[in-house]
């Protein structure tokens, strides 16, 4: 990868001389780090630039940013591999740094891209969009290497950390203000875990998770201190928690699932968990206050003031939602559950409570949860799957929408994401044409199976 990123560097310097440049990026973590790094590297070159944090790529999105060729320079980061049809009548050339999957039929000699799936060796390269960025810009300039940080943070945001391949490895050996401890996967390691306990989302804790006098009480069991930190816990204290959070998960009892590596970064000159950072940008930007989000990345006192705020009131809207969600009447199929929220949930955090959902012991692993809420008068949909092991969501949703399309031709659905989480937009109106073809293609995957 490295060889494309340097011919990638060259073209984009060259290209964008005596230029400003309009960075564009997706809005969730991975994203906002990715155009975090950019920023820095482009402050550091004294060069002038804009930033548009969008949900998705849209045809109509996408011709508006085109409107500002040959002025500014565009470049991608963390999207638009999948939007390739919308760059086949290009008279300027455009730049993508991304990490999702992409078809290389619809590549020309306009399209400046680095993307691992392009790569003889995808998955040695494989990396994030903020990673991405992050080798771009030190092959600008050994200095950047400090942003690595951020990529690391990218990483942590898109899940990568379980399996990290051999170029996120040098990502985090660049990192020198990065520890890394093996305990258990509940964040923030650097808080008290009374609090720890009572919003851990990720892994869901039946009885704890948005329970106080539960999680107060787990800790009664272990013997443990309320106000110690994961970071505090002897080995002995880890192994007692572990246990009493495998007993309260009996139902879905694998320890690969709670346990791992706990990421704590020197991020505003304060130890900090890397999951927390990650999830405090995603709720920032998720919330609409992507400016926020990108500020914080820079390490601006003020916007941590209003990021703290914000996350505070997300991790409310999680727990409230998850206990909407668990009432919910749901479609359910062999092998998959479809929760349509309608205006009962966010459209903002659909995903991260399919996610959270994803890793409870309500349902058996390989199961397809399927989240649908309202977004003006379009719906999201979010997929993910239970565990480790399953369908390629991504793949079930492509067949979903091409079926879909031909029975409604006029609709703008488009669908991106990776094998394990993927998303679409459709039309309200097209709600119950959606979920009918949907289901048949949840039964399909099911009977080739």
């Amino acid at each position: 990868m490295l060889k494309e990123i340097d011919v990638f560097v060259k073209e984009f310097l060259e290209f964008s001389k005596n230029k400003s440049i309009r960075i564009i990026s997706h809005h969730d973590t991975d994203g906002i780090t990715s155009a975090a790094i950019l920023a820095k590297t482009f402050k550091r070159l004294d060069k002038k630039f804009t930033i548009q944090i969008v949900k998705g790529l849209e045809e109509n999105t996408i011709a508006e940013e085109l409107k500002r060729q040959p002025k500014e320079v565009l470049i991608f980061s963390d999207l638009a591999s999948g939007s390739l049809d919308y760059f086949q009548n290009l008279s300027e050339p455009i730049f993508i740094l991304d990490h999702h999957e992409i078809d290389k039929s619809k590549l020309n000699d306009k399209i400046k891209i680095v993307n691992h799936h392009l790569l003889d060796s995808p998955k040695n390269n494989e990396t994030t969009g903020a990673g991405t960025c992050y080798l771009f810009s030190k092959a600008i300039s050994q200095n950047n290497q400090d942003l690595s940080s951020l990529a690391i943070i990218g990483m942590i945001g898109d899940r990568h950390e379980s399996n990290i391949s051999k170029i996120n490895q040098q990502i985090v050996n660049d990192t020198h203000n990065l520890k890394i401890k093996k305990g258990l996967v509940l964040y923030p390691a650097t808080r008290p875990l009374r609090r720890a306990l009572e919003w851990s989302t990720s892994p869901y804790i039946p009885g704890v998770t948005g329970n106080g006098p539960g999680a107060m009480e787990l800790l009664r069991e272990t013997g443990i201190q309320y106000d110690k930190s994961l970071l505090d816990l002897s080995e002995d204290e880890m192994s007692k928690l572990v246990t009493a959070v495998m007993i309260r998960r009996a139902q879905h009892n694998k320890v690969e699932d709670i346990l791992g590596n706990l990421y704590i970064l020197k991020f505003f000159n304060t130890k900090e968990d890397v999951r927390e950072i990650s999830t405090l940008i995603n709720a920032c930007s998720r919330l609409g206050h992507s400016d926020i989000a990108i500020s914080y990345c820079l390490e601006n006192e003020k916007a941590k003031k209003q990021a703290l705020d914000i996350y505070t009131k997300y991790k409310q809207e999680l727990v409230s939602g998850l206990k909407v969600a668990e009432k919910m009447d749901k479609i359910q199929g062999n092998g998959f559950v479809i929760l349509n929220a309608k205006d009962q949930i966010k459209d903002t955090i659909i995903g991260t409570l399919c996610s959270m959902l994803s890793s409870s012991p309500t349902y058996t692993e390989g199961t397809v949860l399927i989240g649908m809420a309202y977004n003006e008068d379009k719906i999201k949909i979010s997929a993910r799957i239970v565990g480790h092991e399953g369908r390629n969501l991504k793949e079930i949703l492509e067949k979903t929408v091409i079926t879909f399309k031909n029975k409604n031709p006029e609709s703008i659905a488009e669908v991106g994401g990776h094998n394990f989480a993927a998303g679409c937009l459709i039309e309200k109106e097209k709600e119950s044409s959606f979920i009918h073809v949907l289901k048949k293609e949840l039964e399909i995957e099911v009977v080739k199976i």
